[in-house]
């Protein structure tokens, strides 16, 4: 039985996901071009702040968060036309979370680059 790693689902990820660096995550979002989604869980986000104008679903319900009827879309508001820009702390959860929402079917979709740790000192407000 050969069981992969993290890492190799993550390099496995990344070369299948867009990946886009926090500086065009930034241009994104000021001009209203995507859904800039934290995967975070919330215990990071109590410890190290959100980012503002982003929308929370922890890894664990993602599936079942950005399904286009799901509740949490409709509250939300958001347009799931636009991109769809995930980051979590450093980058792996969000490969393999967007790979995941490829999978469903999304087509407009991307991680962050070095996710919340590079954002903090790339232009996006902390609150």
């Amino acid at each position: 039985m050969s069981i992969k790693s993290s890492q190799t689902l993550i390099k496995e990820a990344l070369s299948e996901v867009k990946t886009i660096t926090p500086k065009e995550a930034l241009e994104m979002v000021n001009s209203n071009q995507c859904n800039l989604i934290d995967i975070r869980d919330g215990l990071e986000l109590e410890r190290e702040g959100r980012v503002e104008n982003s929308h929370h679903v922890s890894r664990g319900l993602l599936e079942f968060s950005i399904h286009p009827e799901s509740p949490y879309v409709q509250k939300e508001n958001l347009d799931l036309n636009k991109e769809l820009v995930l980051f979590c702390a450093a980058g792996g959860r969000s490969a393999l979370a967007a790979k995941t929402l490829k999978e469903m079917g999304f087509k407009k979709v991307s991680h962050i680059d070095g996710g919340f740790n590079l954002m903090k000192n790339s232009g996006f407000k902390i609150v």
